[in-house]
């Protein structure tokens, strides 16, 4: 059983991430630039509302055109300490999967306000529905424990209704989410749906820098897609997308109280009906996947401090879960953290770290690689130089495979 792709951050520095990788499925077409608004039917506007400072754009409102509202799924932190948007949404959705219209405002995060930030979140979202129509949603981040300058945000709502929202403004929405990011973070790609005989395109936004670990943290995403989709159909494939991405992503280990990730697609209607089980609906996952990842991705390589990152590759574990566990306790080990900062390849950490995850492990079975140099393998120390391990080590982006050579893997956990 492997567990591929669990990418975390460590210390030091910025460094944004590389584009221009084509997706590997040869099905989908990567929009240059592309974000949320590449999706037809999706509009966007953004305003500054004086909550953040020096004019800066602070508040975004996302529209989805049509005769009815699309289809809406969320996933959302684990925190005890949820914030009032995400009790909002979290309701909102249990009762409704729909969104005619999605509010983020950044500044603040409007958490651990009581019930006067229940009532502003409640304030906004009725807002948004009487300038744009209904249901809405709405997405906080921010400062936490500070009151909501609500009227302002109001006003700002008002403001980015009436402010001609198109798609040709997905810039402005990108950085309107933003906080402590260094830059915007954008994903679209198109998708060929051979049994349809049709296209249609998944776009996102996200903003994350820091408090990030699983399950999520202080980030938000919102992806889009024009395929038609029942509410069930949206929340799976928003939840398997997630556990492919954000839930495989950590920074400094903390989680936060706003994180949120929301996908919009098209509802179902007389002309179009639902996407359904079957090949075209594996290559809509695969696509809405690709740019979650991509999404993550780009929030690993903004880490606050970070220099490099780290992804983790866990092989021959009984099940998932227990890969899971052993990339995690390697991420998080301030050892390996300190070792990558420094360029050090002190791979004995990495297998300490693997041993903590109380996970079952044999040392005389288990299987290390550095970018693909075995530096220890079956209880034996690999032959790789100090100078081509640490030339590896000091990469922006480093890969370690552990193998922890289970007979036979078991189970999904």
């Amino acid at each position: 059983m492997s567990t591929n792709g669990l990418i975390r951050a460590n210390t030091l520095g910025r460094s944004p991430l590389a584009t221009g990788a084509q997706p590997a499925h040869a099905e989908l077409t990567d929009i240059a630039d592309g974000g949320l608004t590449c999706v037809p039917g999706l509009t966007a506007a953004a305003v500054a509302t004086g909550v953040k400072p020096d004019d800066a754009l602070d508040l975004a409102l996302i529209l989805a055109d049509g005769p009815r509202p699309w289809t809406a799924a969320g996933v959302f932190t684990r925190n005890a300490a949820a914030a009032a948007p995400v009790e909002l949404c979290r309701a909102r959705l249990a009762k409704r999967r729909a969104a005619r219209a999605i509010v983020i405002n950044s500044g603040n995060a409007n958490a651990l306000t009581g019930e006067q930030g229940r009532r502003d979140a409640l304030a906004m979202a009725e807002r948004a529905e009487a300038r744009c129509g209904g249901p809405a949603l709405v997405l906080s981040t921010g400062v936490i424990g500070e009151p909501l300058p609500i009227e302002r945000v109001l006003d700002g709502i008002d403001r980015a209704a009436s402010s001609s929202p198109s798609s040709a403004r997905g810039a402005e929405l990108s950085q309107a989410i933003l906080t402590t990011d260094t830059y915007p973070k954008v994903h679209a790609t198109v998708v060929e749906l051979t049994d349809a005989g049709t296209t249609v395109t998944v776009g996102g936004v996200a903003k994350g820098s820091g408090m990030i670990h699983p399950d999520m943290a202080t980030m938000l995403a919102v992806i889009g897609t024009d395929a038609p989709l029942g509410g069930d159909a949206a929340d799976e494939l928003l939840r398997s997308a997630v556990d492919a991405s954000f839930h495989e992503i950590s920074v400094d280990g903390d989680t936060s109280t706003n994180d949120t990730v929301l996908l919009l697609a098209r509802a179902p209607n007389d002309r179009c009906g639902p996407l359904t089980d079957g090949a075209d609906m594996e290559r809509l996952a695969r696509a809405i996947t690709h740019v979650a990842r991509s999404l993550a991705e780009q929030i690993v390589f903004d880490g606050e401090g970070a220099s490099r990152v780290l992804e983790v590759r866990v092989e021959g574990a009984g099940t998932r879960g227990e890969a899971k566990k052993v990339a995690d306790s390697v991420c998080r080990s301030a050892l390996v953290k300190t070792a990558l900062a420094g360029g050090d390849p002190n791979w004995g950490r990495i297998v300490s770290a693997a041993g903590a995850a109380d996970v079952p492990l044999d040392p005389d079975a288990i299987e290390l690689r550095i970018e693909g140099h075995a530096v220890y393998s079956r209880g034996a120390v690999g032959t790789v130089s100090e100078d081509v391990l640490r030339a590896a080590f000091s990469a922006r982006r480093v890969q370690i495979s552990l193998d922890l050579g289970r007979a036979k893997p078991g189970p999904e956990s």
